[in-house]
């Protein structure tokens, strides 16, 4: 009885190991690292070494400025939380100060469209032709704007 509980309790502990260590290796990128957030590009684009390093220096170059819009972006979520729940709880705002607010919001909106498509600019620059449409025809459905358009 003891020696079969304890193959039991083997067999049960390999098999949970290997599960984990299967999940581990096969689970998708999940870090807050650079390189592991663009790896999509090198497997889905074909890039050699050399692009793949180009383009994590121009993403990296760029991040400073992206987290500061993001961040920005972030602030006016919260004004915007505000003037909801004033108008909601006390029925009435103040209608300069939300066009204010209207207006800085679309500023942001602006910087954050330029810094994207500077970016999106600069990458492209890095890949041939071939890879160049792959990559636009991947993100034109997430960044274009009515108005605007991609590089090419």
């Amino acid at each position: 009885m003891n020696r079969t509980l304890s193959i039991l309790l083997l067999g049960a502990a390999c098999a949970i190991v290997t599960h984990l260590a299967w999940f581990r290796l096969h689970s998708p990128c999940g870090g807050d690292r650079l390189d592991c957030q663009l790896s999509w590009m090198k497997t889905e684009l074909a890039l050699t070494d050399a692009q793949f390093a180009r383009i994590k220096a121009i993403h990296a170059a760029s991040s400073p400025r992206l987290l500061a819009l993001a961040a920005q972006v972030a602030q006016m979520r919260d004004e915007y939380a505000a003037f909801e729940r004033e108008r909601t709880t006390v029925g009435q705002i103040d209608f300069l100060e939300f066009a204010r607010f209207v207006e800085h919001r679309r500023s942001i909106d602006q910087e954050c469209l330029a810094s994207t498509r500077q970016l999106v600019a600069a990458t492209c620059d890095v890949m041939d032709p071939a890879q160049r449409s792959r990559y636009l025809n991947l993100l034109t459905p997430a960044i274009a704007r009515p108005g605007g358009s991609l590089p090419q």
